[in-house]
């Protein structure tokens, strides 16, 4: 019987060399170990308003069509968006979700000990390509909760990076720049080196957040997805808007048959639903300022946001918001907070339904009860003793 050695001489010394663990623990998982259904699923900023109605049509008659392969260039889909961000298809590029894009330019572009920059406390999958393939991963602070484009530009510049990463709007923030600002980074990209620009949230966001596309510009490379807004995360469907020399270097290397039919008719026929999407972003726009009531109801600040999640700031350090966070899943609610000091003084709580937003008001009081019970015990007994 074969015994697999715990350092599998198979593996190539990189990948022996990397972490087992994973960028999040999915929602499934949590349940599991609790041995029970979350009564509210808010920590992974899906839209719980679902697709399209007209989209979710679509997907069951193409249920029939499961038995084919999906067409690997996306032709519909591709064309469709081409018309609707008035570029040429040529310029647009289809992949499995902003996480399966991700991995594909990163395998273009980076290399063992390539240097890329990104923000402290970022969207961590990025991180976990660039690992993935070697690269070096240079960092700068937040900087009152926003990422900040000057200090990336300027650490870019320092380590001679290949890579620039920065979400606008943010996650794990929710903040956002203005389209100006943003512009005026791309402006200022190193000779040689990409602009990685992650607008999962933009359909989300204020005008004047997304600047004007432009994909004569080989300076930035920007990623969106259908699975916010949208509201078809588990459908698996973002795409790249991109110089066109770089958007086709991409079928050297992407997963050609990674799209399957199903999402690829639900994405076409939400893209045509601009009124669904209308209604969602009002939907969200609603649960926000609910969020927003439910975090001053409890002596909290909020921090505005132009997605569809809100951090609040508890008010304290990490270990405090943690156990606000672990509080709130143990009565039932999945949320999800910042991993890096000093933006995990927060805890993220997606937009829902009005009886989610409900759940979230009940819960939070009580859940800020009993972390301060356990922040006090630790102060009188000592940080190693329990309470009895």
């Amino acid at each position: 019987m074969f015994n697999e050695p715990e350092n599998d001489p198979r593996l190539t010394a990189l990948a022996a060399s990397l972490p087992t663990s994973v960028p999040f623990v999915g929602p499934e998982a949590q349940e599991r170990s609790a041995g029970a259904p979350f009564k509210a699923r808010l920590g992974a900023n899906e839209s719980v308003f679902g697709p399209s109605p007209k989209a979710i049509r679509t997907m069951r008659m193409a249920v029939k069509e499961t038995w084919m392969y999906g067409d690997p260039e996306s032709h519909d889909l591709r064309m469709a968006l081409a018309k609707h961000h008035a570029i040429d298809p040529s310029e647009i590029v289809v992949g499995a979700g902003i996480d399966g894009l991700l991995d594909s330019l990163v395998r273009l572009t980076v290399t063992k000990d390539t240097p890329v920059v990104t923000s402290l406390g970022a969207y961590p999958t990025f991180n976990y390509h660039v690992t993935g393939y070697g690269g070096v991963i240079h960092t700068v602070q937040y900087t009152a909760d926003y990422e900040d484009p000057e200090h990336l530009i300027a650490k870019a510049r320092e380590v001679g990076a290949k890579l620039i990463y920065i979400s606008n709007p943010d996650n794990p923030m929710g903040t956002w720049h203005s389209a100006a600002t943003i512009q005026r980074m791309i402006e200022s990209v190193p000779r040689d080196c990409l602009l990685l620009l992650d607008e999962a949230y933009v359909e989300l966001a204020l005008d004047g957040t997304a600047p004007a596309i432009n994909t004569n510009d080989a300076r930035v490379i920007r990623l969106r997805t259908f699975s916010k807004g949208y509201g078809m995360a588990g459908a698996r469907v973002g795409y790249a808007l991109g110089h066109k020399t770089l958007i086709s270097a991409f079928n050297r290397v992407r997963n050609h048959f990674g799209m399957s039919r199903i999402s690829q008719a639900g994405a076409l026929e939400a893209l045509a639903d601009q009124d669904w999407l209308g209604d969602v972003c009002n939907k969200v726009d609603a649960a926000r300022k609910t969020l927003y009531q439910i975090a001053e109801d409890n002596g909290l600040k909020a921090i505005p946001s132009a997605t569809n999640f809100v951090a609040i700031d508890c008010g304290q350090d990490g270990e405090f918001a943690r156990a606000v966070l672990n509080e709130l899943i143990e009565m039932g609610i999945f949320v999800r907070m910042p991993f890096v000091a000093p933006q995990d003084r927060c805890i993220r709580i997606s937009c829902g339904t009005p009886k989610d937003m409900t759940l979230v008001a009940k819960a939070l009081p009580k859940a800020l009860a009993q972390a301060s019970g356990q922040v006090l015990g630790k102060s009188l007994f000592g940080t190693g003793s329990q309470k009895t």
